[in-house]
């Protein structure tokens, strides 16, 4: 099949997919019928409408999954998005075990795509919570006021990074705990490192 919008490197990376390849191609195709251009980003097939992310193949153990990057604002008459973990603000996954879901979900799928489309155009944004939204744990508060340095650094980083150290020491229902996660990262955060970094 010629088709100009297909990306070599997609090409390639589908070439070398074992697990999900025919998923893969027909999500594809459903895709590249609804007018989106192909890019490979973050070593995935990634669909975009003037240069913006809508949607992205994912594949993983148990599925693969059409990801659409602002699926929080797309009404869900069928109830098939998921949130792709539980922090997960503004991306919703549609998941699948076999390539017959694919083709039997062909139409509700191309329904889905054009409404991104559509919240793309109209410049709609998902409304993020403000990391004011997270509360600063008490034992990160102490350490802040021991070393007013851990303040600064932790202040500096990205709301995203900020958001995911919150998470993490705020998990552990022992204080005990929740101040032995905050030492072993402390050094960490005084790098401007994020927790996954």
């Amino acid at each position: 099949m010629t088709n100009s919008r297909l990306s070599p490197k997609v090409n390639e990376y589908l070439s070398k997919a074992k697990k999900w390849e025919e998923e893969f191609e027909n999500l594809r195709m459903i895709i590249l019928d609804c007018g989106l251009n192909e890019e490979l980003k973050w070593n995935k097939p990634c669909y975009t409408f003037q240069k913006s992310n809508i949607v992205i193949i994912q594949g993983f153990k148990e599925y693969c999954a059409l990801m659409f990057f602002k699926g929080a604002l797309l009404n869900d008459p069928k109830g098939i998005l998921i949130k792709p973990g539980e922090n997960s603000q503004a991306q919703r996954q549609i998941r699948f075990s076999n390539v017959q879901e694919i083709v039997a979900m062909d139409t509700i799928l191309k329904a889905y795509i054009y409404e991104a489309i559509e919240v793309e155009k109209a410049g709609l944004e998902v409304n993020f919570k403000k990391n004011t939204d997270f509360t600063i744990p008490e034992e990160l508060q102490k350490k802040f006021e021991e070393i007013p340095a851990l303040k600064t650094a932790f202040e500096a980083l990205t709301p995203g990074r900020q958001r995911a150290y919150i998470l993490y020491f705020t998990k552990p229902k022992q204080s005990k705990t929740r101040e032995s996660r905050i030492g072993k990262y402390i050094q960490q955060i005084l790098n401007g490192k994020g927790l996954n970094d």
